[in-house]
């Protein structure tokens, strides 16, 4: 008769009970979205803080927690504070996913790769007085839209 084992193969830990905690899935969402707004792939991200990119991808699927040192590590070679993988997470103890958002008629805009894209140009721009117009003229632009629709 064989006897269970301790440790991490041998079922010991937090119980897997099918679906990630809101809150992993909502940090693990703001590290994906600060690591492509960078441009960076989940590779590079994983050798910067000595991780294998499919324990990032778990990470940012919300299906592996984010310990606190890991979190500050992330967020030095993020470059953002701790607190930034909190924002925007609703105050409920059930944060809203893309998913739920997108299945209520919500779409993501942050998940569109041209979101992304637009974000990445944008940041290009080396100008801060160039940039900060691009960005007024986007906001009026967006107004105007919203007026006639």
């Amino acid at each position: 008769m064989q006897t269970a084992t301790r440790g991490r193969r041998g079922g010991g830990g937090r119980p897997k009970l099918g679906k990630p905690n809101p809150v992993d899935v909502h940090v693990g969402s703001r590290v994906r979205l600060r690591r492509t707004l960078l441009g960076m792939s989940q590779e590079k991200l994983g050798e910067a803080i000595g991780l294998t990119f499919q324990q990032v991808q778990k990470y940012e699927r919300g299906a592996n927690r984010i310990g606190a040192s890991r979190l500050y590590d992330l967020s030095r070679v993020l470059d953002v504070p701790v607190s930034f993988f909190f924002d925007d997470m609703p105050s409920d103890d059930a944060p809203r996913t893309a998913e739920q958002a997108q299945a209520d008629g919500e779409p993501d805009p942050m998940a569109k790769r041209e979101t992304l894209e637009l974000v990445r140009a944008y940041y290009r721009i080396t100008e801060p007085a160039v940039r900060k117009r691009i960005f007024e003229l986007t906001k009026a632009v967006a107004h105007a839209s919203a007026e006639t629709a």
